[in-house]
């Protein structure tokens, strides 16, 4: 008897997207195939696929523990989010090679599906970082008797949607802050710089808008700048290691001595980046704006402000909902423009309600007689006299002001 071969192993995923690239989220359901080409007739023990999601960290450092004695410290920390195994083909055992319980597979190309469940808890974004990653996959396994085993994992990315559309991702981010030039005994003027956008999260593609005025006070020529930076942060064994990158940056037109300069909404675009992470216990990924002063021969002058690099787009009506307290101020002067000094006085009682209006809102209902029984008379009779009474005849002067119980002046805030 001819033993046949195994020509192919291969995984396919059932991808719901147009990219046919696959993309799932926590709590969906990840599925697709595992197709064997075998050549002739084969007998298997198993034929299994394990799915696995976790993030990992190492790093080493090396250190001195004397003047000729040095060692390598190793950290490394690991966090499993799920590990799923299915049988496809054959059962459990494959530590033996007996002829029991095989399966047999016959020429040509099989298809075996599997399906199973992203757990509902968050789970961290795909990543990978200089020091760690987060990885999902599925691998399929074939086992033969007198065989090694044929093995073959595929990856899949997993994305940890944040929505930019909230209150806390669509408040403004600003900061101010001055520098003051010193060489021995001699003092130049300050360099202050100001600088604000929008909102804090965005999401790739997108271009932020920095608004920012630098007033150049100085003996010097300096030159505005802004970039965009991505802070990966490592956690094991209680020590951090952390990778900074720069992501993206522009640059201003020179400044002179006594010069200003102001950017009203000067742009730059985010580039394709990994979503923040932020969830993560031993990774995390940040992002942040630098709007900074290059200054020769001294210390930049620079603001951080925050950004959080989000899955979900922002809304049409997002941007007027970002721009609320900037524009509280302008509102309050709106409305004390439209405001008229004096209120109009509203229209009488017998303008609205006719007096056979009022006669029939008095005669007695059916539909009310169960609620006449169950109230005590004296409360319906309460009732009854003043519900249809019409209002206080209305006036501008206050016919029982208030009487001061003292003579110690009010406060003025009230």
């Amino acid at each position: 008897m001819v033993l046949g071969k195994v020509k192919s192993l291969t995984i396919s995923f059932d991808c719901l997207n147009d990219s046919n690239v696959p993309v799932y989220s926590s709590g969906d359901t990840v599925s697709g195939r595992v197709s064997l080409d075998v050549t002739g007739e084969i007998r298997v023990k198993s034929l299994k696929i394990h799915a696995r999601g976790h993030a990992k960290v190492r790093w080493t450092e090396s250190r001195n523990a004397g003047s000729n004695t040095a060692y390598t410290q190793n950290y490394t920390e690991e966090v499993e989010y799920f590990n799923h195994k299915d049988i496809l083909v054959g059962h459990e055992r494959d530590d033996d090679n007996s002829e029991e319980g095989l399966h047999t597979i016959h020429s040509g190309r099989h298809e075996y599906a599997f399906s199973f469940e992203l757990p509902q808890t968050p789970l961290a974004t795909s990543f990978e970082g200089r020091h760690g990653s987060v990885r999902y996959w599925v691998k399929a396994e074939l086992h033969r008797p007198w065989f090694l085993p044929v093995k073959l994992k595929k990856e899949f990315t997993v994305f940890e949607h944040i929505d930019i559309n909230t209150p806390s991702l669509l408040s403004p981010q600003a900061g101010t802050k001055e520098k003051t030039l010193c060489c021995w005994f001699c003092t130049s003027g300050p360099i202050s710089l100001s600088a604000k956008i929008e909102r804090k999260g965005y999401t790739p593609g997108e271009s932020i808008q920095i608004f920012a005025e630098i007033e150049n006070c100085s003996s010097r020529v300096v030159v505005p700048k802004a970039a965009i930076y991505q802070t990966q942060a490592f956690y094991a064994k209680g020590k951090m290691k952390e990778v900074r990158q720069l992501v993206a940056s522009l640059r201003g037109d020179s400044l002179s001595s006594g010069k200003t300069e102001t950017w009203n909404g000067k742009q730059l675009k985010i580039p394709p980046v990994s979503p923040s992470i932020l969830d993560c216990s031993i990774i995390r990924v940040e992002y942040s704006l630098m709007v900074y002063v290059d200054i020769p021969g001294a210390m930049d002058l620079f603001l951080n402000l925050p950004l959080v690099i989000g899955t979900i787009p922002l809304h049409p009506f997002g941007s007027r909902t970002s721009s609320v307290s900037s524009q509280c101020s302008m509102n309050m002067n709106w409305l004390g423009l439209t405001l008229p000094e004096r209120p109009e006085a509203p229209p009488s009682y017998a303008e609205v309600v006719t007096e056979e209006q009022r006669q029939s809102s008095l005669a007695p209902m059916g539909a009310c007689d169960d609620f006449e029984r169950a109230l005590p008379g004296p409360l319906f009779a309460y009732i009854q006299e003043f519900r249809f009474l019409p209002p206080p005849l209305y006036s501008e002067i206050d016919p029982n002001p208030d009487q001061p119980t003292d003579d110690r002046p009010s406060c003025p805030s009230r």
